[in-house]
């Protein structure tokens, strides 16, 4: 008996030590985006398309949330989030089936142009200031791309963004883009309050925030980081379009 109870301690003890890693595995943080462009005479029957095909093959992990894009260069495209998921569900997603491939095949490829582009991102919990899931119907994107050996700069860059935008009472969310090309962030500002946010005076300005977190001069030490540790920056508007994302 006394072994017994000692094998039930034993396998509950072992069990606890691989919660933690089990719960890192399944944590749904991953997204995959697509952008893509109709041709100019066929918007209306792409976004049919596309609706259908979305609400119809569309559900759970594999969701869609469509946006269009609004500005920037790639405005007058569409840009397609699946997601979140883990990447244990994206080994078992494969092209979800047959009858799925041939409606986007048949159904919606026939409106596209052959402008495109597919990558994956990863939501970053400790540099963001809103959840993975608390989305917003107006998006601001800011990419950035550190200089090759910078990552760790850029990071800590943003470890000290984060703390000017929730004193600030921003919802941002932080992407890593993962094995879709250069190295990049991805900062998606998600306006609750709509694009109002952007006007002049809704907040105190930035500098004035982020020197009341980190002190006289550190804005400017900032400025002096953005041009040392990264190669590029740009920025673009994408707005929700609930009519032609899942259900």
């Amino acid at each position: 008996m006394k072994n017994n109870f000692q094998l039930k301690i034993k396998s509950l003890f072992l069990l606890s030590l691989l919660i933690p890693f089990l719960g890192i595995s399944q944590s749904k943080n991953v997204i995959s985006t697509n952008r893509i462009f109709p041709k100019v005479d066929k918007v209306l029957e792409f976004e049919k398309a596309l609706a259908n095909h979305a609400q119809k093959y569309h559900t759970g992990d594999v969701r869609w949330r469509v946006f269009e894009i609004a500005s920037g260069p790639d405005a007058g495209g569409y840009h397609v989030v699946e997601g979140p998921k883990t990447w244990e569900s994206e080994d078992a997603r494969g092209d979800i089936n047959e009858a799925h491939n041939n409606d986007w095949n048949k159904s919606v490829t026939i409106y596209l142009t052959d402008r495109g582009s597919s990558g994956y991102s990863v939501y970053i919990d400790s540099l963001s200031t809103v959840a993975v899931g608390d989305y917003s119907d107006k998006v601001q994107i800011n990419h950035i791309y550190p200089k090759p050996g910078c990552g760790a700069k850029v990071l800590t860059m943003l470890k000290n963004l984060k703390k000017v935008w929730a004193a600030d009472g921003m919802s941002v969310a932080v992407y890593e883009v993962n094995a879709s090309g250069a190295p990049q962030f991805a900062i998606a500002r998600r306006f609750k309050q709509g694009l109002k946010e952007k006007t002049e005076g809704f907040r105190k300005p930035f500098k004035e925030t982020y020197e009341k977190v980190h002190g006289k001069g550190s804005f400017d030490l900032y400025i002096d980081n953005i041009s040392e540790y990264t190669n590029d920056s740009w920025s673009e508007l994408i707005f929700y379009r609930a009519d032609l994302s899942s259900k």
